[in-house]
């Protein structure tokens, strides 16, 4: 168990780095925690985030750029309402990747993720 708890302290440590107004797909989140493949898992350890912690979950879309929810589901509706309130264009319940999508570069990396 403690394994499984180290692997998701390193999803919340990165979706905590993830910049307002910038999103990120649950791969690129997976291969930035050191878990390449692991895309579910993010999934996951989004869903056993307590409340507290306002991890920024809305900002983690699936590879396409698609929303993680159906659209018109209440929580399609809260995510697109959150990343609008950060100025993310959601669009057919999707946001076009190459506009919004997150880049991280090494420095960015080295100081915002402490595992």
């Amino acid at each position: 168990m403690k394994e499984s708890s180290n692997k998701i302290n390193k999803i919340w440590k990165t979706v905590l780095v993830i910049p307002k107004g910038k999103v990120a797909s649950y791969g690129q989140i997976a291969d930035l925690a050191g878990l390449p493949g692991r895309a579910r898992l993010v999934g996951k350890a989004l869903a056993l985030a307590p409340k507290e912690m306002q991890l920024p979950w809305y900002r983690v879309l699936r590879s396409s750029g698609q929303l993680a929810f159906e659209k018109g589901s209440e929580n399609a509706e809260k995510q697109k309402g959150l990343l609008q309130q950060e100025e993310v264009v959601v669009l057919n319940n999707r946001v076009k990747l190459k506009q919004f999508g997150w880049q991280p570069d090494l420095a960015e990396m080295l100081m915002g993720l402490k595992y």
